[in-house]
Formats: C-alpha cells, structure tokens, sequence
C-alpha cells in the first residue's frame, strides 16, 4: 500500500455552487493545493506536506456531493491508498460556524456525501474534517440552507476558517489525530 494519504474536499460541481456553504470542504482542498504549490489535474493533485513531508493526493470530486463514494473509491485504487489515510473535508451542520472538528469513523449525521463515501468504501473508518456551517435559522430547509452563499458576516471570517481548517488537514497528516483534537477541540477553538 502507498504511503501517501488522499485528502478529499467535498462539494458541488460548478460556479452556481462554488461559494455555498456545501463547498466548503472544496474551499479548503484549494487552499492545501496552494499549499502544495500547484493546480488540480484529471486525478487530483499530488504533492508533499513540506520539504521531505507527507505525500498526498488533493481531490475535489466532479461528481454531486451526494455522489462523491464513487470518485473517492476509485482515486484510493488508483493511488493504492487505503480507508485509514483518506480525509474527508466536509460541511458540518451540528456544529457552529467557525468550529472545525476531526475524527475518525462513526456516523454519517445525515451527511450524504459521507454516507456515499462509506458505502463504496466498505467502511465508516476513514477520517474527517468536519468544518462548521452552523444550522439554518428558523425554519429554513436544510437543503436550502447548505446550498445558499454564506452570509456577510460569515464572509468576513470565511478566509480565516478556510485556513485553519486546512492548517488542522495538514497537522492531522503530520501529527495525528489526538494531538489535532487536542489543538482544534479545546476552548475558544
């Protein structure tokens, strides 16, 4: 198997959706590739974490969020990686905007993009970057909410979310999970 992890920022196909909330995880995705130094290419972008750091695949399917299992699936055959070094970077409902938190495993909390990746995976033991978008107000339909651009005021504090939710993708490669949970979980995180 391939030392190299896959890094997967979900989302939506096309400028109609590239600012909403549900694209985060592909907002982030570019930023690590800024990172990494480059653009995307048919497979994903490939690079290391630093000099002489972790390798790893950028992905950002071109598939529907609700259809990512499939392109997830077949970029972890084609770069032989398995389900314990793919991160999912992805919206997060249940928790609040601004919040990033990381695990590994256990449900999907109705996120179907991460329910799609489970199933053509075989198994809920892959990690995620769970990037907080807070929930709708009022009675607003959650399809609506997550599909709407983020608010002026999130606007304003989204380029330093994006950030840190890329700094927590790379120390999780680089670190470990409970040292990234340590960092981004505590108080005032």
């Amino acid at each position: 198997m391939s030392d190299a992890w896959l890094i997967v920022g979900l989302g939506n196909p096309g400028p109609e959706y590239e600012k909403t909330r549900h694209n985060i995880g592909q907002m982030v995705v570019d930023e690590l590739a800024r990172e990494v130094g480059g653009g995307f290419k048919k497979h994903g972008r490939e690079g290391r974490l630093g000099i002489g750091g972790p390798k790893v695949v950028l992905a950002k399917p071109l598939t529907y969020m609700n259809t990512s299992g499939g392109p997830v699936s077949a970029l972890a055959q084609f770069y032989d990686i398995n389900p314990d070094r793919i991160i999912a970077v992805h919206d997060e409902l249940d928790i609040p905007f601004d919040t990033i938190k990381l695990k590994i495993g256990g449900g999907e909390g109705g996120h179907n993009g991460l329910r799609d990746i489970t199933k053509a995976l075989g198994t809920k033991d892959y990690y995620r970057v769970r990037t907080g978008i807070g929930r709708p107000p009022g009675r607003m339909d959650t399809a609506d909410f997550v599909l709407k651009p983020f608010s002026s005021t999130e606007a304003k504090d989204l380029p330093f979310l994006i950030s840190n939710a890329a700094d927590a993708t790379m120390m999780l490669v680089k670190e470990g999970l409970l040292a990234t949970q340590q960092r981004y979980h505590g108080a005032g995180s």
